[in-house]
Order: structure tokens, then C-alpha cells, then sequence
């Protein structure tokens, strides 16, 4: 380190120079400052759209028939086999719960997906499968409902998949398709732009 006073070399450690005396202070040190030559393109985010599972109507349903199973089944235990125990009865009522239980999960493992760049349909809880369609790939869009399904406000919706393996892929079950269908179908217009 030298002496900003005197011009003196002093050691790298010493506080006062040698020679003059003067309070010794670090030198700073001159930074350049790069500019990133980085010439990668930057991935913007996908856009969510929506994100849906199929409806819960008949799981609602489901839940409500074992309710009134259950409410039968213990009626029944209780009049005409008396000799059965009351917690067995209700503990075989409850058991009726598990059906729609079962149905619920299911419902809830699926996933429908759109974003501005692929329609993206999740499934499963401990093995999951994921596929991915993307927009450029899908040729047509429609819904198919049954008369029941009209009746309840939901339907299918049905894309016609231009890949290799072709075919179609169904969205199942899905309140208010004509709406999603729509959606989808404005994405495609967007991505041609």
C-alpha cells in the first residue's frame, strides 16, 4: 500500500505510513462493469385460461342416496333384526358413504387445463398422467351432450387432435361446455393472429 500523502510503501497491513505518518486508508479498487452478452430469448409465461374438473352433480347425489341408505339400513336392523347391535347397523350405514367417497376422489384427480398455448389434461393421484395437446395441433372443437346431460347443464367436450396418434381426446362431463368450447376456440384465433 502506498502513502496517498507522501507516496511511501508501506505494508498492506499497517494503519499509519512509516515515513510521514499519515493515517493510511485501503485503496479502492477499480470495477468494470459488464454489460450480459447473453443472447438467449427469454420464455414468457404461459397464460392460464381456465382450469376445471369434471362436474360434481352426481357425487352430490351420490352422497345424498347414502344418506337416506344409511337412514334405511339402520330402520331396518332395528326393526326386523333387533338382535344385530345398533353401533354395527350405523357402522354399516356409514359404510355406504364410501361409494360416493370413492366417486369423489375420482372426480377430483381429473383436470382440464387451457392456457394460450396447449389444452393440458392432468390425472391420478399416486400415478399421475399428464398430456399436453397443443393449440396448433387441435383441428375441431365441439360439444356432445346427451339429453340428460342438456337437461343438467353440462356435456362433453370433444377436440378433434391433429398429432401422430390422432383421435380425439373428450373432456368429460364439464358444466357449461358451450362455454369452455367457446374459449378454446377464441385461444385458437389468438395463436393464428
Amino acid at each position: 500500500m502506498f502513502c496517498t500523502k507522501c507516496g511511501a510503501k508501506n505494508s498492506d497491513e499497517a494503519i499509519y505510513c512509516q515515513k510521514c505518518g499519515t493515517a493510511l486508508e485501503a485503496e479502492e479498487e477499480t470495477r468494470i462493469a459488464r454489460k450480459s452478452t447473453s443472447e438467449e430469448p427469454v420464455e414468457s409465461e404461459e397464460v392460464r385460461v381456465f382450469s376445471i374438473s369434471p362436474t360434481l352433480m352426481f357425487v352430490k347425489l351420490g352422497y345424498v342416496l347414502a344418506a337416506l341408505g344409511a337412514l334405511v339400513l339402520v330402520a331396518f336392523f332395528s326393526v326386523f333384526l333387533p338382535v344385530v347391535p345398533t353401533w354395527l347397523a350405523v357402522l354399516l350405514g356409514l359404510a355406504l358413504f364410501l361409494i360416493p367417497a370413492y366417486y369423489h376422489l375420482r372426480q377430483k384427480m381429473v383436470r382440464y387445463t387451457l392456457t394460450d398455448a396447449k389444452v393440458e389434461i392432468d390425472e391420478g393421484f399416486i400415478f399421475q398422467n399428464s398430456r399436453n395437446i397443443p393449440l396448433r395441433s387441435i383441428q375441431d372443437v365441439s360439444v356432445a351432450s346427451t339429453i340428460a346431460q342438456r337437461m343438467l347443464g353440462f356435456g362433453n367436450l370433444v377436440i378433434d387432435n391433429a398429432s401422430e396418434d390422432g383421435g380425439k381426446v373428450i373432456l368429460k362431463n364439464i358444466n357449461t361446455p358451450k362455454k369452455y368450447a367457446d374459449a378454446l376456440l377464441k385461444q385458437m384465433r389468438l395463436l393464428d393472429k
